[in-house]
């Protein structure tokens, strides 16, 4: 059974992929059910991660609600003449932060963003479960691979998918383990159409060329803006005051999606973690909600 963090790296060199939204509602899902999470913002020029973990904070506080929150580090790029030095600087800051947290914290979620940086290497390679949005649109397939248009074959990897490719081949070298490769479609229309079937074979196509798997997506929403604003998730107790209206269906929509995003993870849980969870089901046997959002990982 494993015994550190799990680290889940969301990942993807497309911007605008929803990538921070994906991180912070997976982080939240899991305190809400019990487990120690640490999350760390690597995108030193969007910071969008960052941001929502100050607006739910300041929320939290306005508004008096007692909410979990995750162990935050955000890691600027280092701006100095020497690259060499830059990137030592870089390591020294990711490896303490991960060192602070990873013999307390259950999971370890870490947000980078749409371009290549030294960050955003150093967090693959560290990678355990590696989760990588798509929007939905046959555009933003060529983010992983360029696809014949009259086959729908992926003939040849894109940079992002040959920067995951390396990291796995040097975590296999280090330490024997592969990274799990998820790839979510998300901002689905609501409404089927030929494009959706298409994107769906086509990723189909791609997850088995790039040797990773699909999960079930998640739909368009205006509520993960409205939400993004006041730190809050489709998870959290959601009051009329707060959303300006009563949570609706689509609430309730986006909360099952995300859930059964976490199931398809297939997410180790650590010896602590269990003793953990089994005393506090103990304790308050009312609060606790097992899922099926983990598995023991011997």
């Amino acid at each position: 059974m494993r015994q550190g963090a799990h680290v889940i790296v969301v990942g993807n060199e497309k911007g605008g992929s929803g990538k921070s939204t994906t991180a912070f509602h997976i982080a939240i899902l899991l305190l809400h059910q019990g487990f120690k999470v640490a999350t760390l913002d690597v995108d030193s020029r969007q910071q969008t991660f960052t941001h929502y973990v100050r607006n739910r904070r300041e929320g939290a506080r306005l508004n008096e609600q007692v909410i979990p929150h995750p162990t935050h580090y955000h890691l600027p790029l280092s701006r100095g003449d020497s690259l060499r030095e830059n990137h030592r600087i870089e390591f020294d800051l990711f490896t303490q932060a991960i060192g602070e947290v990873e013999d307390t914290a259950d999971f370890i979620i870490i947000d980078t963003p749409g371009f290549d940086t030294n960050l955003t290497r150093l967090a693959h390679s560290l990678a355990d479960t590696l989760v990588s949005p798509v929007n939905d649109s046959l555009i933003d397939l060529a983010v992983m691979a360029q696809v014949d248009p009259v086959t729908g074959e992926p003939r040849e990897l894109s940079h992002y998918a040959r920067l995951v490719q390396r990291a796995r081949s040097e975590r296999l070298a280090i330490d024997g383990r592969n990274i799990d490769w998820v790839l979510v479609r998300n901002r689905i229309s609501m409404l089927s159409s030929r494009n959706m079937r298409q994107v769906q074979t086509m990723l189909d196509r791609i997850a088995e060329r790039l040797g990773c798997r699909v999960a079930d997506g998640i739909a368009e929403r205006v509520i993960f803006r409205s939400l993004f604003a006041r730190g809050m998730t489709v998870f959290d107790p959601l009051s009329e005051e707060l959303l300006g209206g009563m949570p609706s269906a689509s609430h309730t929509s986006a909360r099952q999606e995300y859930r059964t995003l976490v199931n398809a993870l297939n997410l180790p849980l650590s010896q602590r973690a269990v003793q953990r969870m089994e005393l506090l089901a103990a304790e308050a046997p009312e609060t606790i909600r097992f899922e099926e959002t983990v598995r023991d990982d011997a």
